[in-house]
């Protein structure tokens, strides 16, 4: 029989599970996993410099390609806690990430000892699963089922707690024999099928609201054969951009109070039955939910049973995975083009795109400072249809998913629900990490930017290039904008007299010299005609010195993003100007029709 530690063994299986990445800090509690990582070989670790940093780098790493499981590791106490923030963004975006955390030894669990916390309670509503292992002989079977539960069903993170004692116990367990067991992912039934495509093609303003679930899925493809076998327009979610192009002609443009187009907003207004897939009907895409199913006829898909009318009833609802409900939506549609009894959509596809052409946003400004949305039209114009776009929360993220264009599926990688700021530098990193050939591009506003900006320094460590837009207004531009109903300008001011940087003007932080101090390249731009030359030359950089590369851009302290001040999709605020003759957009999607 074949013997090792636990923790050894705890290694083998995370190979034959797939991983072959972590990222992590070691400590006391931890080490003997730490030893048996080194011992195995197979799974290269990067260092983190905080642990939250680590769990937001397993994010973007599993995000990033389909069947990704990141991995972040951390000792016991305040590392777990710590990583608590991840699992929460994890678990809300429907993201699997193992957490694997040390512990005090068993015997002085009860006894408040040195960094003993009971970090599976805590991590219980954060996770599909936690545990704390006490027997060393359970860590193969509790570190196979964490697997399990990530993939099946809902994905999500699952922590594992390893006490030292349990981890240096040696066990009988052969790595040979190891197999993973097989996920278990609910698929709809051919008559369910059948009454959702009746209920489409009763139907004359059809809508297929497309969500995470399909990019999960890995079935981004199938919608498209879908969307275009019916005729039927697509709406992405925030999660799900990127499903289809979004020069696609069945892309009706996103939907919601913030992160939404003009059109988008439009043609939902004029819809009357929405096919619900792989998506959660968040309140940021739904608002009111009286404007939102007023008049229409909704069928809702889900992996999870229980998102079906957790929001609001639908008409229909089908438990599935997105892809095994796709592929018989696909089939049953078929049939139906070849009976010649699928209804002609090309009439209110042609609105959709109508409206695309009509109903825009102005990003083409001259002034300085540089407006916001002159970031957004110079990075359309510089980075192509492979950038793996980066971001978390905030104005800059709002107004980029307004104004950028994103073609394909996992290239707009955002933390949708938890938005916890600080989340995009190691998630950046973690993206980059998982596909070292890609455009990776961030994006961020300045205190998104402060938050976990000690991570640049591992991406300058262990060589992870990528770009970071930094759209620099010194506020916290959301949470401004947001006290403009309670007539307050309070405590969201970040400016400063920074002195030792008086070329700033008051913008504060200095974050050339903080990003080069990291071992990073930086470019600072104070003009709009700058931009273009400044995003080619950090591409450059980036590609020629292998570390991450700032471009800071510092725009005018306040604008107003549009966004819905009544929670209603049909009650957009315009509160900048808007297009109104085509050199105002000049890389909107269609050409500006007045």
């Amino acid at each position: 029989m074949a013997r090792m530690t636990a923790a050894r063994a705890a290694v083998e299986i995370l190979k034959r599970e797939g991983v072959t990445d972590a990222f992590g800090v070691p400590g006391a509690a931890i080490n003997p996993f730490y030893a048996a990582l080194k011992a195995a070989g197979g799974i290269s670790h990067t260092l983190a410099r905080h642990v939250e940093g680590a769990s937001h780098m397993a994010e973007g790493y599993t995000r990033a390609r389909p069947g990704n499981i990141g991995v972040c590791v951390g000792t016991s106490g305040p590392a777990g806690t710590d990583m608590i923030t991840g699992l929460y963004s994890a678990l809300a975006d429907s993201i699997p990430i193992l957490c694997v955390t040390g512990q005090a030894p068993t015997s002085v669990l009860h006894k408040e000892d040195f960094q003993a916390v009971d970090i599976a309670s805590i991590a219980g509503p954060v996770t599909k699963a936690a545990v704390t292992v006490l027997e060393a002989a359970q860590v193969p079977g509790v570190f196979q089922q964490a697997f399990h539960l990530m993939r099946s069903g809902r994905p999500g993170p699952v922590l594992v707690d390893l006490p030292v004692d349990v981890q240096l116990t040696e066990i009988e367990f052969d790595p040979e024999t190891y197999a993973p067991l097989p996920a278990y992912k609910p698929a709809a039934t051919r008559a369910q099928i059948e009454k959702a495509m009746g209920l489409l093609n009763a139907s004359e303003r059809p809508l297929i609201v497309a969500g995470g679930g399909v990019v999960n899925a890995d079935a981004a493809e199938l919608l498209v054969e879908f969307a275009e076998l019916t005729g039927t327009p697509v709406v992405p979610t925030l999660m799900g951009w990127g499903v289809l192009p979004d020069d696609h002609e069945l892309n009706a443009g996103m939907v919601g109070l913030q992160t939404s187009h003009r059109h988008g907003n439009a043609t939902f207004l004029e819809s009357d039955f929405v096919l619900g897939i792989g998506n959660r009907w968040a309140n940021r895409h739904t608002g009111r939910l009286d404007v939102y199913t007023a008049g229409r006829t909704f069928v809702h898909i889900d992996i999870e049973p229980t998102q079906i009318g957790r929001i609001f009833a639908p008409d229909h609802g089908i438990t599935s995975d997105a892809g095994a409900a796709l592929r018989l939506l696909v089939e049953v549609a078929r049939e139906l083009k070849e009976a010649g009894r699928l209804p002609d959509r090309s009439g209110w596809a042609a609105a959709t795109q109508e409206k695309r052409a009509r109903l825009q946003r102005r990003t083409h400004f001259d002034d300085i400072p540089i407006k916001p949305q002159r970031v957004y039209e110079e990075m359309n114009k510089v980075f192509g249809p492979e950038t793996r776009y980066v971001s978390a929360i905030g104005l800059a993220q709002i107004a980029g998913a307004q104004l950028l264009h994103v073609h394909r599926p996992r290239h707009w990688i955002n933390c949708g629900q938890a938005g916890p700021l600080g989340w995009t530098v190691p998630a950046a990193l973690g993206v980059a990490r998982a596909d070292p050939e890609a455009s990776v591009v961030a994006l961020s506003g300045d205190y998104d930017f402060q938050f976990l900006i000690e991570e640049l320094a591992v991406g300058a460590q262990h060589r992870i290039p990528y770009v970071h837009v930094l759209v620099n207004n010194a506020y916290l531009g959301l949470i401004r904008q947001a006290q403009r109903a309670f007539d307050i300008d309070f405590q969201v001011n970040l400016e400063f007299e920074n002195i030792n940087a008086p070329e700033l003007g008051g913008y504060g932080v200095d974050h050339v010299r903080v990003a080069e101090g990291l071992g990073c390249k930086a470019i600072r731009v104070t003009e709009p005609g700058g931009l273009g030359a400044a995003f080619e030359q950090a591409r450059k950089l980036a590609a020629e010195h292998r570390v991450p590369v700032v471009v800071e851009v510092i725009v005018e302290r306040v604008t107003n993003i549009a966004m819905s001040t009544t929670n209603d999709i049909g009650e957009v605020v315009e509160f900048e100007e808007i297009a109104t003759e085509p050199g105002h957009a000049p890389t909107s999607i269609r050409t500006l029709k007045v």
